[in-house]
């Protein structure tokens, strides 16, 4: 039985589950750099964290006038998918912290379920969540839209209010809070060491900031 007044964790996939924003940014820098599209780390990570792939589509064709078709996408896809079947790491602590909580937890992700799935079953994650796995796929609107965390926790049969999501980033954090529910920064992933990254998140007025994932443990306590 989910305690009184918190029923329910809602966890972002990348970034907050499996260390894999510097991998998908990495690809996705290469990508764009062959079809003529340069740009740094840095506004890559302020314009697509943790944003839909539709996001990504929407500004390459308005903004670079670059029209993305299926054997881009594909070749992103395919790419990354190597890159996390040898290298993805789950963000340390996670495992441990998923087995000590005792509410109930969810995924709600930007990436698609195919996605997720990988990213979960390469770093030995996936049997501590699913089936309670939603994709932005699964409704209108990503992130920063609170669709996604709204259809997660109908799904889930818990009140917006009652859900804490762990999320770091400006989009996903921007969501639960357009949702009504509780929501804490998780600034503990190998791409969040940026000041003006954790500064941007801090604006957003998070419940909480933590960098280490153990913490999230006491956190929850806390709020029931």
């Amino acid at each position: 039985m989910a305690d009184a007044g918190t029923g329910l964790v809602i966890f972002d996939c990348d970034g907050v589950l499996v260390d894999s924003e510097p991998l998908s940014v990495g690809v996705l820098i290469q990508a764009m750099h062959d079809v003529g599209v340069e740009m740094s780390e840095e506004d890559v990570y302020s314009r697509f964290l943790g944003k839909s792939l539709a996001t990504l589509v929407d500004t390459m064709q308005t903004e670079f006038d670059v029209f993305i078709d299926q054997a881009f996408l594909d070749r992103i896809r395919n790419d990354l998918y190597e890159r996390f079947k040898h290298e993805l790491k789950p963000i340390d602590g996670i495992g441990a912290t998923l087995d000590a909580l005792s509410l109930p937890r969810c995924v709600a992700s930007s990436s698609q379920l195919e996605r997720i799935r990988l990213s979960l079953g390469v770093t030995g994650l996936l049997d501590r969540l699913e089936p309670n796995i939603f994709s932005a796929s699964m409704v209108k609107r990503g992130k920063p839209a609170p669709d996604l965390f709204l259809y997660a926790a109908e799904k889930m049969g818990v009140a917006p209010k009652d859900c804490i999501v762990v999320e770091d980033s400006p989009a996903g954090i921007t969501a639960a809070r357009a949702a009504g529910m509780t929501v804490f920064a998780f600034t503990g992933g190998s791409h969040a060491h940026s000041p003006s990254y954790r500064a941007e998140l801090e604006q957003l007025s998070p419940e909480v900031v933590f960098d280490a994932m153990p913490e999230l443990i006491q956190l929850v306590r806390n709020k029931r």
